[in-house]
């Protein structure tokens, strides 16, 4: 079993298209498909599931969407945090808050506070998050101390990048999955996918269900993770 999962919610624009429905709708479905991740996940006892919900490259689609997306955000956290609160759900955003409209960034900080209590699952939202620009960030913050005078050049380490990363209080993934069909991290936890082992599969997002959770378990139960060892004899 993985402690950390981290999950890549990709397809739901193509999952509404093929039903001749709105890129909405795929969303809408998307959400839902997310409330099962997290029962099945919180229930197998999964410490750990780290979900790609908004990229930073996410700016780029049409703003009718972007605002769309950021309202269903909205209704998500109203219609859900009292059963993060209850059920032992602690959650956890990473990712650059600076530009984010006010009413965001306080409802981020409101899930927060709240599940902050929570001890069953950790939930980490990447949202307005992109790996090259938090790594970019945990650079900066080294060079600082090493200009200053604090830190030197020789003295860094890559436990010290790892701890100023916006996920330095979380092991590093175990395995992660990919929906949609698409082979590729698209600027997902870069640093923190170094052993991570990558299942990908071509079923959209709001597909996921019980019995795809069960043969993505079974399929990782089948790696061997050797972390660049010699195979176990």
């Amino acid at each position: 079993m993985p402690r950390h999962l981290g999950v890549i919610m990709d397809g739901n624009g193509r999952w509404a298209q093929a039903r001749g429905k709105p890129r909405t709708e795929g969303h809408k479905a998307g959400v839902e498909a997310l409330g099962r991740l997290i029962e099945l996940s919180a229930r197998q006892g999964i410490e750990f599931v780290t979900v790609y919900s908004f990229s930073s490259e996410n700016w780029r689609r049409p703003k009718e969407e972007v605002s769309f997306l950021f309202n269903l955000l909205r209704r998500y956290v109203a219609a859900e945090l009292e059963r993060f609160v209850k059920n032992g759900i602690r959650v956890k955003v990473l990712g650059e808050r600076e530009g984010l409209d006010k009413t965001i960034c306080g409802l981020l900080d409101q899930v927060e506070s709240r599940t902050a209590s929570g001890t069953r699952m950790q939930l980490n939202l990447a949202f307005n998050y992109g790996a090259k620009f938090e790594l970019a960030s945990a650079m900066r913050k080294i060079a600082r101390q090493v200009a200053s005078g604090e830190l030197a050049p020789d003295a860094i380490t890559a436990d010290m990048v790892g701890e100023n990363l916006y996920t330095r209080d979380i092991p590093d993934p175990d395995l992660i999955l990919r929906t949609g069909g698409e082979k590729r991290l698209s600027n997902f936890l870069l640093w923190q996918a170094a052993y991570s082992e990558f299942i990908f599969i071509d079923q959209c997002w709001p597909d996921f269900d019980e019995d795809t959770f069960r043969d993505v378990l079974l399929e990782f139960g089948q790696r061997q993770r050797r972390y660049g060892a010699l195979e176990n004899r």
